[in-house]
């Protein structure tokens, strides 16, 4: 019932996607995802060296004979990272599909294709997605206002931007930013999407690395419990509303400097808050569909959940409308 162009191209059953989650979408998660039909993507950034990207995509393969993706996240030229070691290790693991986010990734497009890999572009407005149209990305995977991690400094939601890119593309759009269940699901392939990209709502559920603790938190925390920082950066980021995320407000509301901010701001403290289930230490990027989160069901539980209301909400309107 829901083929698109998205489920035709990637060879997954339905068109959800697992976004790619710094220390989050690892082996378990992705390995889930991928085998409850939708797909599942590894974020090779967790990984220090890209060996042990290569070792991640190996135990990937022992959980799961379907398809997954790699996210690759291009970022500021303040932190240096050896791409081209970690593109090499998803090119010689057989990858086919590739998630890239972050600055543009044209200096990567031909080394990609010419090894058969699809891309999957990240982006947060419509010149964004249609530069990335441009240069050969096979999707677009567009980010709303509401989603986790980076929105963008345009502040539009996804019920503008979604349809917004799909006039503007002829490449198929998949829908991120606020969905985590069937009436989103829904909403997202009205809007012309042709897929859902979810975070936060992959967060909580049973195989996400992530301490109790954490999850409980999502479980408690409503649509009003994210709060934006790094908004004086002009890198903006959506975060889980806790104690370090307020004092980064304030920090930033006082002038605070980029130098003053950054030991604020490592992944590395949400790294540990993950594994110690330290609520309010860290960073936790988080969108505002936190709101419609209620339970933590394993990965299978979720999507099978999703289709099958997604199915029924439409019978019961062709019912309605008879």
């Amino acid at each position: 019932m829901f083929e698109t162009r998205v489920t035709k191209a990637l060879g997954i059953k339905y068109p959800i996607i697992q976004g790619g989650m710094m220390w989050i979408s690892r082996a378990e998660l992705v390995s889930a995802v991928s085998n409850a039909g939708g797909l599942g993507i590894i974020t090779a950034l967790s990984f220090d060296t890209p060996e042990k990207l290569a070792k991640e995509i190996d135990r990937c393969r022992e959980m799961t004979d379907r398809p997954f993706g790699v996210n690759i996240t291009f970022l500021p030229t303040l932190r240096p990272v050896n791409y081209e070691a970690y593109i090499d290790v998803i090119i010689e693991k057989g990858i086919k599909i590739m998630e890239t986010a972050g600055r543009n990734p044209e200096p990567y497009i031909k080394k990609l294709k010419d090894a058969g890999i699809k891309i999957i572009h990240k982006c947060t407005s419509v010149r964004h997605a249609k530069k990335a149209e441009s240069i050969g990305c096979d999707f677009v995977s567009i980010d709303g206002f509401e989603c986790a991690g980076h929105p963008g400094e345009d502040d539009v939601t996804s019920l503008i931007l979604i349809p917004r890119a799909v006039d503007e593309l002829k490449i198929p759009v998949i829908a991120s930013g606020g969905f985590g269940d069937a009436r989103g699901f829904l909403a997202a392939l009205a809007l012309g999407a042709e897929g859902v990209n979810m975070g936060t709502r992959f967060v909580a559920t049973k195989e996400a690395p992530a301490h109790p603790n954490i999850k409980q938190k999502l479980i408690e925390a409503k649509e009003t419990d994210t709060i934006l920082v790094e908004r004086s950066l002009k890198n903006t980021l959506r975060a889980l509303k806790n104690k370090h995320a307020l004092k980064i407000k304030e920090m930033e509301e006082n002038g605070a400097t980029l130098q003053e901010l950054a030991p604020l701001l490592s992944g590395l403290r949400g790294l540990k808050s993950l594994k110690t289930g330290e609520t309010d230490n860290a960073l936790f990027a988080c969108g505002q569909v936190v709101g419609l989160i209620h339970d933590i069901p394993s990965v299978k539980e979720l999507i099978e959940k999703i289709i099958t209301e997604a199915e029924n909400i439409l019978k019961n309107r062709m019912c309605t409308s008879v």
